[in-house]
């Protein structure tokens, strides 16, 4: 999973791309239980390209998209937000999985 390095490339990503963005933290406790089950969810999932982005690093970012809680997802396509599953609650692999899997079919 590519991490996000600037605001710019974040804005040229959702404007041009089918992607999952994941807002997380490295001392996020909920967001490490995730982390082993990601690359695995990654690759049953090839319509989006999944990247990270870091909450402390992107707090404006997280902002301006109502990102209050992490681990969140947001999903875009064509420019546009399809689906997000944002809250400060852990999430379970079926969780992200029954989410990704309704966000895929909002594209399709």
């Amino acid at each position: 999973m590519e991490h996000i390095q600037s605001e710019q490339q974040f804005d040229e990503i959702k404007a041009n791309e089918t992607a999952v963005f994941l807002f997380s933290a490295d001392w996020c406790p909920d967001c490490r239980v995730i982390e082993p089950i990601l690359p695995r969810i990654e690759v049953d999932f090839p319509t989006f390209t999944f990247y990270y982005i870091d909450r402390d690093k992107f707090i404006d970012v997280c902002a301006a998209h109502d990102i209050f809680g992490i681990p969140s997802f947001l999903v875009y396509a064509n420019g546009k937000e399809v689906d997000r599953f944002v809250s400060k609650d852990r999430k379970t692999e079926e969780e992200i999985v029954a989410f990704l899997t309704k966000a895929e079919a909002a594209i399709d």
